[in-house]
């Protein structure tokens, strides 16, 4: 009975108050204003903290530019923890500008969708990163071109990071690659294990909608993002070796995270969405 309540309040805060705020951050991307970019991670943190989404922050976007990130992907739910971070441009896969909220709020926030099916479409989306990049604006891409089951991270595909390799190519500009791990760690407060991170990992043939509702009525997620130290795309050889070390970094960080090793203490620790529950 708790958990269809808690189902039924979460469906309606977000039904109610999620329109009202996509309205405003699209009026504010068709009149230009910076505004959009952080009202879009008003949202993500609002959409987490309905959700009881509790995100720790270990290290920092670099602020070095041009920078692409690259992460492990386990969930629909990576999108608004990301998302409460810093102001990004997502690449995503073109059946995330489907999905039902998530997917509007990531076509405002001037997401770049691929076809990975079709090469020219991978290749003239890789063009559109590299401007992107040479703008100023930080990308975000899950490397594994899928998403997991938690526990492990696929092998990284490299043909869009190319993008920032003919940014470098094309221009002095350095560019840097780093590396971000996801990992999901409790479960109503209880340390989540590898049977239990398929309640918030979506992968494989699991539908959409029954996964968001099993996530609505779970409880408190915590989840741990962690920054590695930036890889200079030209100085390490090109795309595909940056794309390996940048994999093994995010290997270690995730085993790190999932197996309670802390970082240093003189890391950087930040709270984006407090760990009071609700």
């Amino acid at each position: 009975m708790a958990r269809r309540l808690r189902f039924a309040l979460i469906a309606i805060v977000i039904v109610v108050l999620s329109p009202p705020i996509l309205a405003l951050i699209w009026l504010t991307v068709k009149l230009k204003l910076s505004a959009a970019r952080w009202l879009a991670v008003f949202y993500h943190r609002f959409f987490c903290r309905v959700l009881n989404v509790r995100v720790e922050v270990i290290g920092e976007v670099d602020e070095r530019r041009p920078l692409l990130l690259v992460a492990n992907h386990v969930s629909w739910l990576d999108i608004p923890v990301i998302g409460t971070i810093a102001p990004l441009t997502f690449i995503a896969k073109k059946e995330v500008g489907t999905w039902p909220v998530i997917g509007q709020l990531a076509s405002l926030q001037r997401t770049i969708y691929l076809d990975r099916e079709r090469r020219t479409t991978t290749l003239a989306s890789a063009t559109e990163i590299a401007g992107r990049l040479a703008g100023g604006d930080p990308a975000m891409l899950f490397a594994e071109g899928t998403s997991s089951d938690g526990n492990r991270v696929l092998p990284f595909k490299s043909a869009i990071v190319g993008a920032a390799e003919a940014l470098a190519e094309g221009s002095d500009q350095e560019v840097w690659l780093q590396p971000m791990a996801i990992a999901y760690t409790r479960l109503n407060g209880m340390p989540m294990g590898r049977q239990h991170r398929p309640v918030v990992a979506w992968y494989g043939t699991t539908d959409l909608v029954p996964h968001l509702i099993g996530v609505f009525m779970a409880g408190p997620v915590d989840v741990e993002v962690v920054f590695g130290e930036p890889i200079q795309v030209a100085t390490v050889g090109g795309r595909k070796e940056a794309t390996r070390l940048a994999r093994a970094e995010v290997r270690r960080m995730l085993g790190e995270a999932l197996t309670g090793r802390r970082p240093d203490p003189a890391d950087t620790v930040v709270e984006v969405v407090p760990r009071k529950v609700a």
